[in-house]
């Protein structure tokens, strides 16, 4: 037993030593550095930040894109029949609350923030040369860009390593960690230096993620607090804001899943629903309807462009904070997301899966979008404004929507609500990611002490903090310069694991409808396996990822002849396959 296993037994947790104490080392460090060293640690993150975004810019908006592709191949090839889980287990939960705790857990706390800020920032600042500013042009074009950025893009960088999770955890029952969706190449050395570095680095990057989601949050609530009772938009104010809610965040966190997250991500969405509609009818109703429409058909029509677009001739630099900045921060914190939708997700094949991940989302968004994106044109255009001056020439982005929001009736009220939304998609994003560290360090998704998901929640909570603290007056760019450099590991491994998901499934299947695979025997950690030997609960658990005897698929090199029936078999002479020998 080595030395750190010893004092996890003595501390009473129930996690991989190595991974949890490393891991927990490395986030404590970079917090204490990040306080303590505050310019030097600015300095080096923007020089790094400066380089991948001139040289590997590219790379972001390239492999995002290939990433949709593979999952729109998924959902249509015949893979889409495979069910993640045994073929006669159906969904967990229902539809409606899986959509809210995707939702909740993905991207409420962006969509409140950039809700207003993304489409006025385009409005004034249009993305692409030869557009005027202000014009009905530069509206369509703001709609355009801020559903590129928040649509089929962003939701699919958390659903492709939400599949690979879903699969690998739930059909071929291996442990809920980055590395297990890498066990087709590397086999047992999951368990090894190579997959506990895989895993070291996810929970690390997830840690970072999160927190930058949480400092971005905050800005927003202390900007909301600001205007409605006059407080200071302060370092101090920041901090007291991080430790109210985290400190709800871990209560959440303690009562478990369906009694903590669940309840508050379904009468969040619901809270959320409302504020639109509310919205949609003290506002111009019509505009935003139509508008709401046009814009998909906008977005539609410029999406095959910007899923490529590199701004290569006229090089404004543009995407370097907007685009690339939303695709390396997203994937950092996906693979949270990722396992999350994968634990909630068991029972659906991969073709609802990628539809419902890909596709309920995106709809919400182009509605969020549509009504609040035309209420800042109608503003800007129609009204008295304003929005301008404060969220582009002021550069108060996390005001946007509390100066949005004294446009419409019920002003003071209303922003108190966006207050709340943000704040609870806020306490989701952190008891969720908490939960999911939790299961990453001990590799089994069984009751573990409740101190371990406290912990990981702090943490959240620690780093978003140390990043606002060294950030100070310049919070946004600074979280941007970062993320920018945390995120390229992580598009890397996506590249992987989209490999790794073929492997498997061309492994896993038959080549007969409808298509069975393989089934695997549960594997524990090494750690959690000698555990559960020990005290005679291991069961049919193994160490070693292993198939159950007698599943495995009869293969072929020959083509198979889809007009083939097997139900033919039997009446008269026996048929044999073509392309299968008897």
């Amino acid at each position: 037993m080595t030395a750190l296993s010893r004092l996890a037994d003595r501390w009473g947790l129930r996690t991989s030593s190595f991974l949890f104490f490393i891991s927990a080392a490395i986030v404590v460090v970079f917090a204490v550095l990040t306080i303590v060293f505050v310019e030097p640690m600015g300095a080096l993150f923007e020089q790094a930040s400066g380089w991948l975004l001139t040289n590997l810019g590219w790379f972001y908006i390239f492999g995002v894109t290939v990433f949709l592709f593979f999952l729109v191949y998924m959902a249509m090839s015949r893979w889409g029949r495979v069910r993640l889980s045994d073929e006669d287990q159906g969904p967990e939960h229902s539809d409606k609350a899986w959509f809210a705790m995707l939702f909740a857990a993905g991207i409420g706390t962006i969509l409140m923030f950039w809700a207003v800020a993304e489409p006025v920032s385009h409005f004034a600042n249009p993305p692409r040369a030869g557009v005027e500013p202000g014009s009905i042009e530069a509206a369509q074009e703001a709609m355009g860009f801020t559903l590129y950025h928040f649509g089929l893009h962003t939701w699919t960088i958390f659903t492709l390593p939400a599949l690979a999770f879903a699969y690998f955890i739930h059909k071929r029952r291996l442990p809920p960690r980055v590395s297990s969706m890498f066990q087709p190449f590397l086999g047992e050395r999951i368990h090894g230096p190579i997959g506990r570095a895989i895993d070291t680095v996810a929970i690390v990057g997830t840690v970072l993620g999160v927190a930058v989601s949480i400092g971005l949050g905050t800005l927003q609530i202390n900007a909301g607090l600001s205007q409605l009772t006059g407080i200071s938009e302060s370092a101090v104010a920041q901090m007291i804001i991080i430790a109210v809610v985290t400190g709800v965040a871990i209560v959440s966190v303690a009562a478990g899943l369906n009694r903590g997250i669940k309840v508050l991500s379904n009468a969040n969405i619901l809270v959320a629903i409302g504020l639109l509609v509310f919205v949609l009818v003290t506002g111009p109703t019509l505009v935003m309807v139509k508008g709401t429409v046009e814009s998909a058909g906008t977005y539609l029509h410029m999406l095959p462009e910007l899923m490529f677009w590199n701004d290569t001739f006229h090089d404004t630099g543009w995407q370097n904070s907007w685009t690339i900045f939303y695709w390396a921060w997203t994937i950092t914190w996906s693979p949270f997301v990722g396992i999350f939708i994968a634990k909630i997700s068991k029972g659906r094949t991969i073709r609802q899966f990628v539809m419902g991940v890909l596709g309920l989302p995106t709809l919400f968004t182009i509605v969020w979008f549509g009504i609040f994106g035309m209420g800042v044109f109608d503003i800007e255009m129609n009204g008295d404004g304003g929005l301008v001056d404060r969220v582009v020439d002021q550069g108060d982005i996390p005001g946007a929507m509390f100066e949005f929001l004294t446009n419409f009736p019920l002003a003071s009220l209303t922003s108190w609500i966006a207050i709340v939304l943000v704040g609870v998609f806020f306490i989701t994003s952190m008891d969720s990611a908490g939960l999911v560290l939790d299961t990453m360090t001990n590799g089994h998704e069984d009751p573990a002490p409740t101190k371990q998901r406290v912990f990981w929640t702090f943490s959240v909570g620690l780093v978003a903090a140390a990043l606002l603290l060294a950030s100070g007056d310049q919070g946004l760019a600074v979280l941007q310069n970062f993320i920018t450099v945390v995120g390229l590991p992580f598009f890397v491994l996506g590249f992987l694991m989209m490999g790794n998901m073929l492997r498997a499934l061309k492994e896993d299947a038959g080549e007969l409808p409808p298509l069975q695979t393989r089934r695997w025997l549960r594997v524990l950690p090494p750690e959690e396996w000698v555990r559960r030997r020990r005290a005679g609960t291991a069961g049919d658990a193994v160490m070693v990822p292993e198939s159950v005897p007698g599943t495995e698929p009869e293969y072929t090199d020959e083509p198979f002849d889809l007009a083939y029936d097997p139900e033919a078999e039997g009446e008269g002479e026996p048929v044999e396959a073509p392309g299968r020998s008897s």
